[in-house]
């Protein structure tokens, strides 16, 4: 069954949750945290977050982190703070991509029972079940010339360490976030870099590309053009992934010269997960739909979406999170009802980062998790 938690308040700081529990030992929790007083110092905020973070692991005991992803409103003065703060080990997305709401820190968090934890040697972090070994990495950076070369350098680093692990981009990679420091300008040397990678491992338009979501986001670094996470399942098998088109809203993203797929659902004999890339106001042409009007925008968003996920058997009520990106400030309040009167207390966070195209004024990423029952596949 799936679970919508209400909210939680903590002292100056909310979690909005979501569980799935189906029955099993392996139960997932998605949490985002705000803080609710924005007048409070940077340091008192991050204070907040954390306090609210361990508080909401004191209710939920047997659960551990295995993601997260910190979104900062001006990460050259922050990010050192959270790397004392929080010695979670989990995989720690660190990004600057102010949260809209006034605040200066928000904290998106998936959590899991059921599983042992570990930073392997390769330097992934691993939450292992039964056959499979989830591998998260996050905040992978490095300073080579331009956006280029630094993302063929993250993606050639990435591959060695999933050799280590006994993996491969192409058989085990499922999502991938690539974060673009002033995308207008560093977006298409990212695009080039991937592309060429994937060519030689072998992801092409005949095969099938990986999840992702490429936005703008910026280091604390200013020199960091472009910043990956990824995850990865060691012991997944062919036949549990298939990929989601939508062709009647969307086109394939190869038709305008990139490499990702639109969505990527992974079935286990327990559960379904289902991984939505980031989707904007597009038609089946590749077209941007409704130029300018931010409102129609996020209608035609939502409806692409829900199509990516009606193809997995899913709907928005087996969705546990959303973060949504917008490229204009002043679009914040507008957006911010839309997405409240549509979905009531889903684990949701609107940020300020520009999308790769400049005509798109919004876009949103999720994942769904539904249970099934599936004996041919593993457990999860």
């Amino acid at each position: 069954m799936n679970e919508q938690l209400s909210q939680i308040d903590f002292e100056n700081a909310r979690a909005e949750v979501w569980c799935f529990d189906n029955g099993t030992e392996v139960r997932e929790y998605h949490a985002m945290i705000h803080v609710s007083t924005p007048q409070l110092t940077y340091a008192r905020q991050l204070e907040a977050v954390m306090n609210a973070y361990n508080g909401l692991l004191s209710r939920l005991p047997d659960a551990h982190a295995v993601f997260k992803r910190y979104f900062l409103s001006d990460a050259a003065n922050q990010a050192d703070d959270i790397i004392v703060a929080d010695v979670t080990d989990c995989a720690k997305s660190i990004i600057q991509q102010a949260p809209l709401d006034g605040t200066k820190v928000a904290l998106w968090v998936w959590l899991m029972t059921g599983v042992q934890t570990r930073l392997t040697k390769s330097g992934l972090y691993e939450a292992a079940h039964g056959q499979f070994r989830h591998l998260w990495n996050a905040s992978a950076h490095n300073l080579a010339a331009n956006s280029e070369y630094q993302m063929r350098l993250l993606f050639n680093e990435y591959i060695m360490q999933l050799a280590e692990e006994g993996c491969k981009l192409a058989d085990n990679c499922v999502r991938t976030w690539l974060f673009v420091n002033d995308i207008d300008l560093n977006y298409g040397g990212v695009v080039r870099a991937r592309n060429q990678v994937f060519f030689t491992q072998g992801l092409t338009v005949h095969s099938h590309f990986i999840a992702s979501t490429g936005i703008g986001g910026r280091q604390q670094d200013p020199n960091v053009l472009s910043q990956m996470d990824n995850y990865t399942i060691a012991g997944l098998q062919a036949e549990q992934v298939r990929y989601l088109y939508a062709p009647t809203h969307l086109n394939r993203t190869s038709d305008y010269g990139v490499s990702f797929e639109r969505g990527t659902c992974i079935d286990y004999a327990d559960r379904r997960h289902v991984f939505i890339s980031g989707t904007a106001s597009i038609n089946k042409k590749g077209e941007v739909m409704y130029p300018k009007d931010v409102e129609q925008q996020t209608r035609r968003m939502w409806e692409n979406v829900e199509a990516l996920l009606k193809e997995a058997d899913c709907n928005y009520d087996d969705v546990p999170m959303i973060i949504v990106y917008l490229r204009d400030v002043a679009d914040y309040s507008l957006v911010r009802r839309l997405f409240e009167e549509r979905f009531p207390g889903k684990p949701c966070i609107i940020v300020h980062a520009a999308v790769c195209r400049p005509g798109w004024l919004v876009e949103m990423e999720c994942m769904a998790v539904k249970a099934q029952s599936k004996p041919e596949f593993p457990a999860f």
